[in-house]
């Protein structure tokens, strides 16, 4: 798998929703109020929250397209998929790490920038995501991984991450 393809896929998914997406609504809606117009020093609260959850779900989409190259041999692209069901690093806590690496840098968005906009993309994801996953990804998934993804979907959830990490059959890690 190339380093082209995996920029591609990076930037064409993850990129938009978190990037592209709230850039154009801010530009339209003009919905910029960082700090909420609380008085110093609690405005300094909503803008450090933002943050802290941006660069967590920022990270999170680095992490995870990092082990769908490594671990799964593809990419996030429905045209060059994981070969190889990955249950590594963050998908031993939680079964959709890229979308909620999505969900956290936009929800950081939303409490940065004081925008309702925003807010409302990050409702659109998380309804059109939890849609997607239940009525596709997770049956294309039983389909091409079989027993070792049911096992898997049942230890360890879709969207809020475990405390512990999950240490399943052994077969599922080779």
């Amino acid at each position: 798998m190339g380093l082209w393809q995996h920029f591609i896929a990076f930037t064409s998914l993850p990129f938009m929703a978190v990037f592209s997406v709230p850039v154009i609504i801010l530009f339209f809606t003009r919905q910029i109020h960082i700090g909420w117009y609380l008085p110093v020093p609690m405005n300094y609260f909503p803008t450090i929250i933002g943050l802290i959850l941006m660069v967590i779900g920022s990270y999170l989409l680095l992490i995870t397209t990092y082990y769908l190259a490594k671990y799964g041999e593809g990419t996030l692209l429905h045209w060059s998929p994981p070969t190889k069901l990955v249950i590594h690093g963050i998908y031993r806590y939680v079964r959709n790490p890229m979308v909620l690496g999505i969900l956290l840098t936009v929800l950081g968005e939303t409490i940065f920038f004081g925008s309702i906009s925003i807010f409302v993309l990050f409702w659109v994801l998380f309804i059109g995501n939890n849609i997607i996953f239940i009525k596709f990804e997770e049956p294309d998934l039983i389909k091409r991984f079989g027993e070792d993804y049911q096992v898997y979907m049942k230890n360890v959830p879709r969207w809020l991450p475990r405390l512990t990490p999950w240490n399943g059959p052994y077969n599922i890690f080779k």
